[in-house]
């Protein structure tokens, strides 16, 4: 029989560093240092990832069905071989789109206090 896999919702709410590794990977393949790269250029280096925070938070979503490591290498030629490959999983970009969900929903509730600035468009 095969095994279920667990719904999007029951993993959140998410840590701010494993949706922000999501991210960094929703687009393409990366190795560790390009994600810690890639979410410091995001967050104009408001979000600024530990190799130690990135590993341990790599694990763990490793773990839980999020990310797999990829063996393949589109130029192996050119890149080091010692680094290692991270691919989001179908069940990690589901979680993704909820945990964006849920704080699209908590901004929501912000504005309607009065709590956060509307949207240009909503003005």
């Amino acid at each position: 029989m095969a095994e279920r896999q667990p719904r999007a919702e029951s993993f959140l709410p998410l840590p701010p560093a494993t949706f922000h590794i999501l991210l960094a990977l929703a687009a393409e393949d990366r190795h560790g240092y390009v994600i810690i790269q890639e979410v410091a250029e995001r967050t104009a280096g408001a979000v600024r990832l530990s190799a130690a925070t990135l590993y341990r938070s790599i694990h763990r979503m490793l773990e839980q069905g999020l990310i797999v490591e990829v063996r393949s290498r589109l130029a192996p030629a050119l890149d080091d071989e010692r680094r290692r490959y991270y691919r989001i999983t179908p069940l990690g970009a589901a979680v993704a789109r909820a945990e964006a969900r849920r704080l699209a929903q908590l901004v929501g509730l912000a504005r309607a206090r009065g709590l956060a600035p509307l949207l240009p468009d909503e003005a």
